[in-house]
């Protein structure tokens, strides 16, 4: 006999089972719709690039990250991200688009993370980005928490803040306080709610704040009240930087937009906190939190860049954008017992015949998907009792059993597996229950 092999699977995979798998379609499925219904077009490109272009923004951690594939004479690796196919499509592909370019990719991804509970190696992303030719309206930068609100909404899974700021702000201020390395100062103070105000002050001292600059940042993220009263207090501080008023010109704006967009007030904040610690993002930033589980963190995140595929094409390309981590966010949400799989099937109806009958259960099946009603036959040996739980087991909520009586006058006895409750129906009426 032949020496068996535990099955396993590689370290920072995951793997469902059926019910949580049709739990995370449907995750996917409104994700996809809402991302469809603002207008953006799908984009699926390949899971392998050349290496190169990959690289072509630089090294570092990016390639120790990255897995390379050893089968070709090509140096070839699997992609990290979807914004990078992102650039290297829309410059490829310039003269055949038309702008502002509106696309959503949901797709795996690969990293070489190291190995601990809650990272994956292999992971899909949900991208969505509107990329201008030369320019991109403000007002995209009100469209994305819009689609944001929308799609969190309807996947239910509790109340959510979407924290907005602008990266124009945060330099000019900094700017106006003497501080020449803004984006050390942008980095360490995104970090506040990881290593906290006390950690936030001490790497401000390393990088050479002084003690008044580092007060007067303290007392700037704290500014509180409503949205548009700290877009007010921002305003009354006087700062002339031009790059600061820019900023708190298109936060308002985008406020403004969001009112309009019919976005309650309650789901956004507007928080001088947030910064994104990537160089890449340039104006707004978004950072979206479940309010009663803060403890997951971002569970989508994204912002305005300026510079899309300055690598691959000598065009400027503005863009503004989100991910949501679909692969982290259901890991995150089964820990949190947030994932309900009672109703979790595909099968609307389970079709059982009683010995003999087999070949009237299959023209009864047809006629249901005929219908486009999701059905299939149980036809295995067994008692009727086993053939119940089996469909109980799998979520379906409604059995038609098919036998001598019910061959002969044309109704089945149609079982709702949730009441218990069984009524006699033709098969009109079973149609017309759906």
């Amino acid at each position: 006999m032949a020496e068996i092999t535990k099955p396993s699977i590689l370290p920072g995979m995951m793997e469902l089972l059926p019910a949580d798998q049709i739990k995370f379609n449907e995750m996917k499925d409104i994700i996809r719709k809402n991302y469809e219904k603002f207008g953006f077009v799908p984009l699926d490109t390949p899971v392998m690039e050349k290496t190169e272009i990959l690289l072509a923004k630089g090294g570092g951690e990016t390639e120790k990250q990255i897995y390379k594939i050893d089968k070709s004479s090509t140096d070839i690796s699997m992609r990290f991200d979807l914004t990078v196919p992102l650039a290297r499509f829309t410059a490829q592909n310039y003269s055949e688009l038309n702008f502002p370019f509106r696309r959503y990719h949901i797709a795996k991804v690969y990293r070489g993370e190291r190995n601990q509970r809650g990272r994956f190696r292999e992971f899909y992303q949900c991208d969505v980005d509107i990329i201008g030719d030369e320019s991109l309206d403000i007002i995209n930068d009100a469209e994305i928490p819009n689609i944001i609100y929308n799609t969190f909404s309807e996947l239910n899974i509790g109340k959510f803040t979407i924290r907005i700021n602008n990266r124009k702000i945060l330099k000019g201020f900094y700017n106006s306080k003497g501080l020449e390395d803004t984006q050390s100062v942008l980095r360490i103070v995104d970090k506040l709610e990881k290593i906290g105000k006390e950690g936030v002050k001490t790497e401000l001292l390393e990088i050479g704040a002084s003690e008044k600059a580092i007060e007067d940042i303290m007392n700037f993220i704290s500014i509180s009240g409503s949205n548009l009263e700290k877009v007010s207090a921002l305003e009354s501080l006087g700062i002339e930087d031009e790059i600061f008023k820019e900023g708190v010109d298109e936060i308002r704006t985008v406020l403004e937009y969001l009112e309009i967009f019919g976005v309650p007030e309650e789901y956004i904040e507007f928080d001088l906190s947030i910064a994104r610690g990537l160089d890449y993002y340039t104006g707004t930033v978004y950072e979206t939190r479940l309010d009663d589980h803060p403890e997951i963190g971002s569970i989508c995140s994204g912002g305005r860049y300026e510079d899309l595929a300055s690598y691959y094409i000598n065009k400027k390309l503005p863009g503004v954008g989100i991910s949501i981590g679909l692969t982290r966010l259901f890991w995150q949400l089964q820990e949190a017992g947030l994932i309900d799989k009672e109703d979790a099937t595909v099968t609307e109806v389970l079709v059982v015949p009683f010995e003999g009958y087999e070949k009237d259960a299959a023209k009864l099946n047809k006629e249901l998907r005929d219908n486009n009603i999701n059905s299939f036959i149980n036809s295995e040996k067994g008692k009727l009792g086993k053939k119940m739980k089996y469909a109980n087991n799998l979520n379906i909520p409604y059995v038609i059993l098919v036998g001598e009586e019910e061959v002969k006058t044309g109704r089945y006895a149609f079982k709702n597996m949730e009441t218990g409750d069984q009524e006699d129906l033709s098969v009109e009426e079973i149609v017309e229950k759906f």
